[in-house]
């Protein structure tokens, strides 16, 4: 039987009820919750989508979380969101940091879209650098610009901004090029978290000793795994730079 890791901290999930297009109910989220406890995962941080599809309400999550956090009192949560860079996304949130971030860190999820120019990007995470965030980049792998420019990854990291991959990505779920985007950039040493990006409790689950085990095989060693989906996001929530 394969051994779970305890104790792990899952930075990028869509649990809240009817927020977004993830969890739509509480029964959902609570089947999630089990999940994610049953593969060891201790700490979820609640990231609804912020973008135009999506309003961001900080108040209204929060209060969600709370009811979230009497009804699963064995686990731990924190509210950030999968903040969507736009431009009036960057501008609010260079104006009201504490809308967006994950708690009170200064790391926030932020996710590109998929017509924006390798400058945009960069631009963007310059700005939010510039107002003291800390950008953590979400699933990279599935971003078709990344795709056509190899190079921009590394960019990014050298900028500051840490690098997250999809865990059901880094398996296979999403296809043969996430994962063997996902391979390239564990071998390059780009990857500083692992999150499941979970939105339902069927198909795309809050899982991660699935893929911390594929990470271990590729990087040779299961402390260098344990570093993407334990240490470094436990640091996140918890407000310490990533080693």
């Amino acid at each position: 039987m394969a051994i779970v890791l305890f104790n792990v901290t899952d930075i990028h999930c869509h649990i809240l009820p009817g927020a977004d297009d993830g969890s739509k109910d509480w029964a959902t989220s609570l089947e999630m919750c089990g999940i994610a406890a049953a593969d060891g995962i201790r700490h979820i941080v609640a990231t609804p989508h912020a973008n135009y599809r999506y309003p961001y309400d900080r108040q209204q999550h929060s209060e969600s979380l709370a009811q979230l956090q009497q009804r699963v009192p064995d686990m731990e949560f924190s509210l950030g969101c999968d903040f969507y860079l736009s431009e009036d996304n960057i501008s609010d949130a260079i104006r009201h940091p504490e809308r967006y971030s994950i708690g009170n860190t200064p790391y926030i999820l932020v996710e590109f879209g998929d017509l924006q120019t390798p400058y945009q990007m960069t631009e963007s995470l310059f700005r939010l650098h510039s107002a003291g965030f800390l950008t953590i980049v979400s699933h990279p792998e599935r971003n078709p610009v990344m795709d056509g420019h190899p190079d921009l990854p590394r960019e990014m990291f050298d900028m500051g901004a840490a690098l997250q991959i999809t865990a059901g990505s880094l398996l296979g779920q999403w296809g043969r090029k996430p994962k063997k985007t996902c391979e390239t950039l564990l071998k390059q040493g780009l990857v500083s978290l692992i999150a499941s990006d979970a939105h339902e409790s069927k198909r795309r689950k809050p899982l991660l000793s699935d893929a911390r085990r594929a990470a271990a095989k590729i990087l040779g060693a299961y402390a260098a795994a344990d570093l993407l989906v334990r240490d470094n996001p436990c640091a996140v929530v918890c407000s310490r730079a990533l080693a």
